[in-house]
């Protein structure tokens, strides 16, 4: 048996660390939370789509402008049966902001 993965030079990277908001309460006031795993929007840069629940089979997304978004956090990845690596991240919007929710359906007779 042969060895086909070798040891590489692991890159380095700049990470940005959370930090808390200094006033929780102040920020749950001003601010709602949104969880999901984060997408590019396809045709505007300055808004960001906000995949639900990924894996589902009956998923939504929610599209905000990112000048709304206070701040992010991230959340624990979730790998897929093919090793494929999804993340998620919380988001806080501001209240009173526009924001589009989107959930996909199957066009067909309701009368069965």
């Amino acid at each position: 048996m042969s060895i086909t993965h070798f040891l590489q030079k692991a890159e380095q990277f700049a990470l940005t660390t959370y930090q808390r908001p200094t006033d929780l309460k102040n920020l749950r006031k001003t601010h709602v939370a949104f969880s999901g795993s984060p997408r590019k929007h396809p045709s505007d840069a300055t808004r960001i789509v906000l995949v639900a629940d990924p894996f589902s089979r009956n998923t939504h997304y929610y599209e905000f402008n990112s000048e709304d978004i206070a701040f992010a956090e991230e959340l624990p990845n979730l790998v897929t049966l093919d090793q494929e690596v999804i993340t998620l991240v919380r988001i806080w919007v501001k209240k009173q902001c526009i924001g589009l929710r989107c959930t996909p359906f199957r066009v067909d007779d309701t009368t069965r």
